[in-house]
């Protein structure tokens, strides 16, 4: 139960650090990313961090992906100076998803709804 409490609180502060470092990079693309979500995993060593990729289309969401894994290690070195840790997770960036499953769920609803 603590190690599950411990990862929810790196992982929140992961969110805030993460997205102060993105804000301070020189690529422009990078400084507008908004993080939505880090999970953390067991052992914390590695982190999933969920990116929003709403207002991107697919070929700048790759562009986007590239430049993050180049960023990773400058993001990374960031988190563990701010934080005072001894070690920072390895980043691993995605796009969130979830939103759009949201908005799939509530269209079918808003079918559901009008069908009866």
């Amino acid at each position: 139960m603590s190690s599950e409490i411990k990862r929810k609180r790196q992982a929140s502060l992961l969110i805030e650090l993460i997205s102060e470092a993105l804000g301070e990079l020189a690529d422009e693309r990078l400084r507008g990313l908004t993080v939505t979500d880090v999970d953390v995993k067991r052992g914390g060593y590695d982190a999933d961090v969920y990116i929003d990729k709403s207002i991107y289309s697919p070929e700048e969401q790759k562009e986007i992906l590239k430049a993050l894994k180049k960023a990773a290690p400058i993001l990374q070195s960031y988190c563990l100076e701010m934080s005072g840790w001894f070690k920072c997770p390895k980043f691993h960036f995605k796009f969130d998803e979830l939103l759009d499953q949201q908005k799939k769920i509530e269209e079918l609803f808003a079918k559901i709804k009008d069908n009866q």
